[in-house]
This record gives structure tokens, sequence and C-alpha cells, in this order.
């Protein structure tokens, strides 16, 4: 037991600080890559209501391919791939080397994934508000944006928040994957203290104890989200 406490200790005879930083990281890529896909994902749902073809056929595409991908496959694209262009594309002006950041490269390939999902729950939200709604907004003069934001908008959150809940529980477990490409979350600061000590059900077991931590803490935030979204309900 002593043991056990001093490897998860901190200062220099533990890996507290380390794994502690990995910590860190985890919840700042998740947090970072969360607004982004909230945003893309909600105009993407705008696109696919769309009167327009042009626009719901590129909001269906996109979602098809980044649905389909693997959420491993997707880091490795944007990762390598993005890399490779932009340097193909420097190149041409300067010989310098450049290297994608590996926690933009994360967040990036994780906003992509997270949208897309997020694009879905809130079609199937636009979807089960009334069409009426839109109709009272314009007869009490509001415009389309001041409709969407004050009458739409507030139903919205409502009705995709428990999709968005899961998705969001689904986002802290695929940052993860961003350990592959070097970033120090919590998997790798794990990973690195298993094989340094030797004690890898000890390191992983602590890091399935964080991701539970933060899932509890993470339903209890949403609760509260809903309980705030539900305040203007009557109760029966």
């Amino acid at each position: 037991m002593d043991q056990t406490l001093l490897l998860l200790s901190f200062g220099a005879d533990g890996w507290g600080d380390e794994i502690a930083w990995g910590l860190l990281v985890t919840v700042t890529l998740a947090l970072a890559t969360l607004p982004f896909g909230l945003a893309l994902g909600f105009f993407l749902a705008l696109a696919k209501e769309s009167s327009e073809p042009s626009m719901r056929a590129a909001a269906n595409v996109y979602t098809t391919i980044f649905r389909g991908l693997p959420e491993l496959l997707t880091l490795f694209i944007v990762y390598y791939g993005a890399q490779i262009l932009l340097q193909l594309v420097i190149q041409l002006f300067t010989d310098s080397y450049v290297e994608i950041n590996s926690f933009i490269a994360g967040m990036v390939a994780l906003t992509f994934v997270f949208s897309s999902y997020a694009s879905e729950v809130f079609q199937s939200a636009f979807k089960g508000i009334p069409l009426g709604q839109y109709e009272g907004g314009h007869a009490l003069g509001l415009t389309r944006v001041q409709t969407m934001r004050l009458v739409i908008v507030p139903q919205l959150i409502r009705l995709a928040l428990p999709g968005l809940s899961n998705l969001w529980l689904a986002l802290l477990k695929d940052t993860a994957l961003v350990s592959i490409v070097g970033l120090s979350d919590i998997l790798r600061q794990a990973g690195v203290a298993a094989k340094v000590t030797k004690e890898a059900f000890l390191f992983y077991g602590f890091a399935c104890l964080l991701y539970l931590v933060l899932a509890i803490i993470s339903s209890y935030g949403i609760s509260s989200i809903e309980r705030w979204t539900r305040r203007g309900e009557v109760r029966r």
C-alpha cells in the first residue's frame, strides 16, 4: 500500500505530477473542442434544414464522411495529411519545415467527428419544434434571426441536451486517441508510468478511475444545465 501511494504521489518519487498534467491536457482538449463542435454542428443542422439543395447535399456529405470514418483514422488524416499539405505550400516560398501541433491536430479532428454527430442531434431537435413557433415569432414582428435566437434556440437546447450530453461523454473518451500522436494526456502519461515502473495495472486502473470521475462530474453538470433549461416549465 505504501509503495502504491508513493508511486501516485507528487514529487520526484511519484508520478502524480505527470498524471495531473495529463488530466489537465485531457480536460483542456475536450473543453477547447466542445464550442467549435457545437457551433459547426448547429450550422450543419441549419444547412440540412435549408431549402437550398446544394447546402443540404454538402452537409450530408460532410456528416457521412466523418461519421463513417474511424476517429483514429480521422486524427491521422488531419495530423499527417494537413502537415504534408502545409509543407507543400510552404515549399513554394521557402525551404522551412513546419510541424503540426498535436494539440491543434487533435482538436481539429475531434471537432470534425463531434460536429458530424452533433448535427444529427440538432436536426432531430429542429424537427421536434412545431412550425407554429416560427409562425408565432413572425406574427410578433420578430426577424428570422430574432425568432431563432429568442424562440427556437432555447427550445432547441432543451430538446438536444440528452443527445449532446452523450456526445460530450464520448468526446472525453475520444481524447485518449491523441496519445497516439504524442500529446501527453491521461492515457499517455499512464502508459509511460506503467512502462517505467512495470506497474501497468496500477496506472491504467488509475487512468480508468480518472475518466470515471470526469464522467461523474460531467453528469452532475449536465443535470444542472437540464434543470436550468426547464426552469420556465409549469410544474405539474
